[in-house]
């Protein structure tokens, strides 16, 4: 897994072998689900008629009714926290867009937080969200307040730019998952996580030499390189997204708890922020170097 929220999930990873039959390895039931021929015939002889007849007329049931993880639940929780996100990003626009320091340093403390909690917090959750609107309204602002310096226009023209790139490329993840032209495999997580692990650390060192000043403005990032690199980004986390749905699908089809709907809805949300940031970024690059 190349998300920290899945991947430290114990319901969304990947199923754990524990027994073996006859040389097969076979994994744990889903939950709520026994294993099968648990009963035996002991409970078929206990059941009368009427309680088999009463059984078999009864309606099947559903997910909801077992309490048990659903895409619904997800997308429901994913696009509330959407919503919430996006209106305290445009009241932090509009008000109070120097908070944005406050909204980051908050925003990664609750996202290292809510990663590593075997069960989700709505609280926190909806926390993070908000201090992510708060991020991401005033870092908004000023990476459009480059944009316009450098080639004018209007200061919301990058962000619309960067909304509709990153709900662009969320919807070609989630076509490209769903018709198997990609499929998560080992190797590809192993790929990500690897590509992953190099652009944190080239994002890291590019950061430490622009605040100490050995290089100025973007960096390593500016010019055609930094335009190369955000590509690079946009598809890392483009495929983080496309891990990010296989583990969710995991996740239902094992039965999970419903309220694990939570954290699948965060970890969507961490990776859409990323995401977001990236086109930012490298819209805000592409202005400034023409």
């Amino acid at each position: 897994m190349s998300n920290p929220v899945f991947s430290n999930s114990d319901v969304f990873g990947e199923p754990r072998r524990t027994a073996r039959r006859g040389g097969a390895a076979t994994a744990p039931a889903p939950y709520g689900h026994g294993q099968p021929g648990q009963y035996g015939t002991a409970g078929a002889q206990v059941a009368d008629a009427a309680s088999l007849e009463n059984m078999y007329n009864a309606p099947a049931a559903t997910t909801a009714d077992t309490k048990r993880l659903t895409y619904d639940d997800v997308i429901i929780k994913t696009g509330g926290l959407l919503a919430l996100l996006v209106v305290v990003a445009a009241a932090t626009w509009t008000f109070a867009p120097g908070l944005w320091p406050i909204g980051m340093i908050v925003g990664l403390v609750l996202g290292l937080v809510n990663a590593f909690k075997k069960n989700p917090s709505p609280v926190l959750i909806t926390l993070y969200a908000v201090a992510e609107g708060v991020f991401l309204g005033g870092i908004s602002l000023a990476f459009a307040g480059i944009a316009v310096g450098s080639s004018g226009g209007s200061l919301t023209g990058i962000v619309l730019q960067a909304i509709v790139a990153t709900m662009a490329t969320f919807a070609a993840a989630l076509f490209l998952y769903k018709s198997g032209r990609v499929r998560v495999t080992p190797k590809f997580t192993r790929w990500l996580l690897i590509a992953m692990v190099g652009y944190l650390a080239f994002s890291l060192i590019n950061v430490v030499l622009t605040w100490t000043g050995v290089l100025d403005g973007w960096g390593m990032r500016g010019g055609a390189l930094g335009i190369i690199v955000g590509l690079f980004a946009v598809g890392l986390a483009a495929a983080s997204l496309i891990v990010d749905f296989d583990a969710i699908k995991r996740g239902v089809e094992q039965g999970v708890p419903a309220k694990f709907a939570w954290s699948a809805a965060f970890g969507l949300t961490v990776t859409l922020v990323w995401l977001y940031l990236e086109f930012l970024r490298l819209i805000a690059i592409f202005n400034s170097s023409e």
